[in-house]
């Protein structure tokens, strides 16, 4: 089962994400920060990151650049999620090593296209 970390500060978002996910079979962990987020990826094994740009404690480029910074974790692929969605935002997140970038309002149908083309 792919299991996917998913840290989102919007608790009304990150339920709908999580229902979403959940009924197409995926394994979810939920993170409302980034400090949450970097405890969780210290612990657990992820096939995925779902993360907001703009949360509480680390910012989600924050967590990117940890993710990065980690040898046990640079196979992970990532999937940032954010309200930011001008060309130079999106060109930042894909720059510190995001793999796809999705802009804020979406499609759960879309998110979960998305998910199927990143896990192959």
């Amino acid at each position: 089962m792919v299991r996917i970390l998913l840290a989102e500060d919007e608790e009304i978002l990150r339920m709908l994400i999580v229902d979403t996910l959940e009924d197409e079979g995926y394994e979810i962990v939920e993170a409302a920060d980034g400090e949450e987020a970097i405890s969780y990826l210290n612990k657990e094994q992820f096939d995925l990151l779902i993360v907001d740009y703009m949360m509480p404690g680390k910012t989600g480029l924050e967590v990117i650049k940890e993710v990065k910074s980690n040898p046990t974790l640079t196979s992970m692929k990532i999937l940032m999620l954010s309200a930011k969605s001008q060309q130079e935002d999106q060109q930042k997140v894909l720059a510190v090593g995001a793999d796809m970038f999705l802009s804020k309002p979406f499609s759960p149908m879309y998110l979960i296209e998305l998910l199927e083309e990143l896990l192959g």
